[in-house]
């Protein structure tokens, strides 16, 4: 680490929870920023009790919550939103991710932060966003992955919708928020304001749809789900090999040249049907399996040389047992390790922001429930251990 980080100095009040506004501002706390996350008093984040614990500890929070600090604050009680305030007034970003509407009736919403900070960021990630016909229902990432038309799209033609196996939706819609959250601050630099930001799940799922929308509002076809194929290009696909399966995946003419070739049949480029990538796609059924039966005639791991020899994408779908040791991410130092309290050493996802100047510092732990609360307390808002005190008796932190 060489001691320089890009968000140095910003200062970020973190009331989220779960994972999209959690990963948010992960993001930022690797930078630099010191995030303060504000848990309930008593039991904290959600995810503190998610799979998988380990004596205590989830992974699920440990992971998502690295960089920051913790202070335990009972929003509801009157003490409890006047030091969340006084937070707001010393932040230069509020980030919340609760039910569209509820940090209003707590009375910390952005017209109530405007008022003690004229300049916060203040953004908010919800299901559907602030307002709108579905506004006050609830979401969770596979709500959000359903209602933005991702898990239509997702499975077999002749099987059932599937949503994505990790929260997409969540993670995408943090990494969304952080740009936005970025965007406003230079805009802040530059004049002076702050602003709102309204964060919707379904709104990010809806915008990463690739062409399917355009294939519906310009050729008119509703797009169906494909399995592993791709709705522009072929043969890209999942193909069986004599020992398992691999991904070939060709998006224009070069690399299909590239394929046949390897495969001993370069003339397949001659035939009308393979001779351009819509003409492929056309053809799709015909020319998967003339890939197919080339790959069944070798290993998983023959496949894989033999294109990635020539350049030409192709993969074996990876575990999780085997990504954990896998060189690459090693390598990009995108598998870190942590003590965790009462736990040991534990290995998470690293940081894929890869600065040259100011690379993100992953070495700071998440943070016990509450630890933070009295060096918040006395360091920021100079309380003394009296009021400290007093407020713990009046359950407010």
């Amino acid at each position: 680490m060489c001691g320089a980080y890009a968000l140095q100095g910003l200062k970020i009040l973190d009331f989220t929870r779960v994972y999209s506004g959690p990963y948010c501002t992960m993001l930022l706390a690797d930078l630099g920023a010191d995030v303060i996350k504000v848990e309930a008093v008593g039991h904290g984040d959600d995810t503190r009790s998610f799979y998988p614990i380990k004596n205590g500890e989830s992974g699920y929070f440990t992971y998502l919550n690295r960089s920051k600090r913790s202070i335990t604050l009972n929003l509801k009680s009157e003490e409890g939103k006047r030091i969340a305030l006084e937070l707001i007034q010393w932040a230069d970003v509020v980030v919340e991710n609760f039910s569209a509407g509820t940090i209003k009736k707590l009375g910390l919403g952005y017209e109530e932060a405007r008022k003690v900070n004229p300049k916060i960021v203040y953004a908010s990630i919800s299901g559907f966003g602030q307002s709108g016909p579905y506004s006050r229902k609830a979401a969770y990432d596979a709500v959000a992955q359903a209602m933005g038309g991702m898990t239509y799209l997702t499975g077999y033609p002749e099987g059932e919708p599937v949503k994505v196996g990790p929260a997409i939706s969540d993670a995408a819609t943090g990494v969304h928020t952080a740009v936005a959250i970025l965007a406003a601050l230079h805009y802040r630099a530059r004049t002076g304001e702050g602003q709102y930001i309204d964060m919707a799940m379904m709104d990010t799922v809806f915008s990463m749809l690739e062409n399917s929308v355009p294939i519906m509002t310009m050729l008119g076809e509703n797009p169906q789900r494909i399995g592993n194929a791709n709705p522009g290009s072929a043969p890209y696909n999942m193909y069986h090999t004599s020992d398992g399966s691999v991904f070939i995946a060709t998006a224009n003419d070069s690399l299909f040249t590239r394929l046949i070739n390897v495969m001993g049949q370069p003339d397949l480029i001659q035939d009308p049907r393979f001779n351009s990538n819509p003409n492929r796609k056309l053809h799709e059924k015909e020319i998967d399996p003339i890939v197919e039966q080339w790959t069944l005639q070798h290993t998983t791991a023959e496949v894989e040389a033999m294109l990635d020899e020539v350049g030409v994408p192709v993969a074996s779908a990876k575990s999780v047992a085997q990504l954990v040791d896998d060189p690459q991410l090693q390598h990009r130092n995108m598998l870190i390790e942590q003590e965790v309290p009462g736990v040991g050493v534990v290995k998470y996802p690293g940081n894929p922001l890869k600065l040259q100047l100011t690379p993100p510092d992953t070495s700071r732990r998440a943070p016990m429930l509450g630890e933070h609360t009295d060096e918040i307390l006395k360091e920021l808002l100079h309380y003394d251990e009296e009021q400290i005190q007093q407020l713990r008796t009046q359950k407010a932190i």
